[in-house]
């Protein structure tokens, strides 16, 4: 059997993400040769002990780091700062810490300036997910065929940065790099903004008057559904996000604005030609997707 990735491997935090990377690593057996899952809440913890996907389950945070090569980070990102405060002193010289967050560049401000000597900090972002959350909520597939990105340090450990890579390889995902920068606004456009707009449609459908309110939910077309999926996702999760993200998700959400008045500007003045483009250029996307097997 293929050797593991890690020895012992420390997941904090056992929502979508780290319960599906435990459940993962319980089916192939060559992702880690111990998973340790620890949680802040003690009803995540019992639940995680009676679903059974992790090899010990530990209360204290930095007592479940301790004597593990491997620590991936799967909290909302607003919370790294203060669990980093919590374990740094208890990470083993030589380990690998990793998280699964959508932001990176605010994972870099919050855990570099506590990385203890000889700890390899290895950002990772899984572009998997669905609008569950909880430990109920993981499946073993989850990553099968999406992409993660890695955005590796400058001056970090380039044997850590591929130990993280091959961790994601054996989990099913393409394996990307990019820097801090472009990873922030290239996920403020394909997921941040698109989950922006969904709360602010469900929103707006929320502050209808009553009767109408309850035509658009009994009559809601699959768009309108497709937005209200997208509206269900973790709410500390997406606050974390923007508020950590804030710059890139600014900049993207002025630039569909503009675009947004310019497509109402067209159907004010009926300019046919303006409205196809986009249409057409909307299909064009979809069509890319399919081809990459990421629709």
């Amino acid at each position: 059997m293929t050797e593991p990735v890690f020895r012992r491997l420390c997941l904090v935090g056992a929502g979508l993400i780290g319960g599906s990377i435990a459940r993962r690593a319980r089916e192939r057996g060559d992702l880690a040769g111990e998973v340790v899952v620890t949680a802040r809440s003690a009803a995540t913890l019992s639940r995680v002990r009676e679903l059974g996907f992790a090899d010990r389950v530990v209360e204290d945070a930095a007592e479940a780091v301790r004597g593990a090569d491997g620590v991936i980070l799967c909290v909302p990102v607003g919370a790294y700062a203060a669990v980093m405060r919590r374990i740094a002193p208890a990470l083993e010289p030589g380990a690998v810490l990793s998280d699964v967050g959508s932001t990176k560049g605010s994972v870099v401000r919050d855990l570099a300036p506590l990385l203890p000597p000889g700890v390899h900090l290895v950002p990772a972002h899984p572009m998997a997910g669905t609008e569950h959350s909880g430990p109920d909520s993981g499946f073993a597939t989850l990553f099968e065929g999406r992409y993660c990105i890695l955005t590796p340090q400058p001056e970090g450990d380039a044997a850590a940065a591929e130990k993280v890579a091959e961790f994601w390889r054996r989990c099913g995902s393409l394996v990307e790099t990019m820097d801090v920068a472009t990873h922030d606004k290239v996920v403020a456009i394909v997921s941040h903004l698109p989950h922006l707009i969904a709360f602010v449609i469900c929103g707006t459908a929320d502050d209808l008057a009553e009767e109408t309110r309850e035509s658009v939910l009994k009559f809601a077309a699959s768009g309108f559904r497709d937005f209200t999926r997208i509206a269900a996702s973790d709410v500390a999760m997406w606050r974390d996000v923007f508020l950590n993200n804030r710059e890139a998700v600014l900049e993207m959400l002025a630039r569909f604005t503009e675009d947004a008045q310019a497509f109402g500007r067209a159907i004010r003045w009926g300019q046919e030609e303006f409205i196809v483009d986009r249409i057409e250029r909307g299909r064009k996307i979809r069509r890319g997707l399919i081809e990459r097997k990421q629709a």
